[in-house]
């Protein structure tokens, strides 16, 4: 009787163990290799740490939080920060990207304007009598 009881216990642990582990799911290899791949290439553009430089320094944090996680064997945790870092990466060049094409359509206004300026006195001196 001892035994069965020692077994039934055992399988008992054995299955709450088994249930526990299980629910981690699979290591998130392939949401941080993509996170870490997102943000290499962020940096590099240099618009987004021009521009949206909180973004992608949330990023590296929660990038940071994933890898911390993931050794830990938190793997639900480190997939849902590697998937948060890897979309703050693309905010970042999103709003990088917003912000040079901004300026570079603000660059051509005043180019545009300073033409019709020259225009204009262009226009005006050869209208003019000439004494």
């Amino acid at each position: 009787m001892l035994l069965r009881t020692f077994l039934c216990t055992a399988g008992a642990l054995a299955c709450v163990a088994a249930a526990g582990c299980a629910s981690e799911g699979p290591k998130p290899i392939d949401e941080l290799t993509k996170a870490h791949t997102v943000l290499e290439q962020a940096d590099k553009g240099g618009t987004a740490q021009r521009y949206a430089a909180a973004d992608l320094q949330r990023a590296h944090d929660e990038l940071s939080d994933a890898d911390r996680l993931n050794g830990q064997g938190k793997y639900n945790e480190a997939r849902a920060f590697a998937q948060r870092a890897e979309v703050d990466a693309d905010v970042a060049v999103a709003r990088g990207e917003s912000a040079e094409q901004q300026k570079a359509a603000e660059d051509v206004t005043k180019a545009n304007d300073a033409l019709r300026q020259e225009t204009g006195r262009a226009v005006q001196s050869t209208t003019q009598p000439q004494f």
